[in-house]
């Protein structure tokens, strides 16, 4: 058995953030730029928590509204 299989994201790279929000990773950066998503780097590495996604879609659909 794979642990690693069952093990649920904490942090997602902005291509995956990208694609859990169904856009482009440009679009994914101009939502950091803007304070809409959040996200911290390690490294050189840009990583946006798995709760950030939710958040930027709450916010998304408030500005919206």
């Amino acid at each position: 058995m794979n642990v690693s299989s069952s093990i649920t994201p904490r942090v997602l790279r902005v291509e995956e953030a990208a694609h859990a929000l169904g856009i482009g990773r440009s679009l994914v950066y101009d939502l950091i730029r803007s304070g809409r998503l959040r996200s911290f780097k390690v490294g050189s590495r840009r990583l946006i928590p798995a709760s950030a996604i939710d958040e930027a879609i709450a916010t998304l659909t408030e500005e919206a509204a």
